[in-house]
């Protein structure tokens, strides 16, 4: 049986922006039919609102786009990587300071930023990280947060386009495995390329 392909996004706080991402995201592989191959949650970096539910900025940008909105805040801890395939950084602080808790290179690797998804072919040199931020809605007004929420979405399309490709790559080496009894290597990873301020 082929194990979940496993993804975390993460923000600051886990109230605004990655909850955003984790429901998007989530609704695109449903509508894939990828649902049951692909396991999505969120953390923050800090645990400020560890326990809270979704800023309620977040929750009617959401409702107002259709998406699922049951959220509860966490913090992200750096023994999640073992289990994790990808974790998705909502900004440039967030993919410094996730690849700063990675055990390992190759853990610091599965790091990666959401907006490097957004155009086709495009990655994090594209440009400088920062201009692959999603901003922080957090201390602006409910127009932010729909930005925000325009953000996560154009992203999501790229993003769902990778992720196929990792599962579909990972069950047919999965597939292959009883065929050679001298190889029992496990299936490579995919390869694709603070303080309390805000969520």
């Amino acid at each position: 049986m082929t194990a979940p392909f496993r993804i975390c996004f993460v923000c600051t706080g886990n109230i605004c922006r990655s909850p955003m991402a984790e429901s998007v995201f989530r609704s695109r592989l449903a509508e894939d039919g990828l649902d049951g191959l692909v396991e999505v949650d969120s953390a923050g970096t800090g645990g400020w609102h560890e326990g809270d539910g979704a800023d309620p900025r977040t929750v009617a940008a959401l409702r107002a786009a259709g998406y699922e909105t049951a959220h509860t805040a966490r913090q992200f801890h750096a023994s999640w990587f073992d289990r994790l395939d990808l974790v998705i950084a909502l900004d440039s602080g967030h993919l410094r300071a996730l690849r700063r808790l990675a055990p390992t290179p190759q853990d610091a690797a599965k790091v990666r930023l959401l907006r490097s998804y957004a155009d086709e072919g495009a990655g994090e040199g594209a440009g400088e990280a920062h201009d692959l931020d999603v901003p922080d809605p957090y201390y602006g007004d409910f127009a932010g947060f729909e930005e925000c929420l325009e953000m996560v979405e154009a992203a999501s399309d790229g993003l769902l386009a990778a992720v196929r490709t990792s599962v579909a790559a990972r069950t047919v080496i999965q597939a292959r495995a009883p065929e050679s009894d001298d190889d029992h290597r496990p299936a490579p990873a995919p390869a694709h390329p603070q303080e309390k301020e805000s969520a």
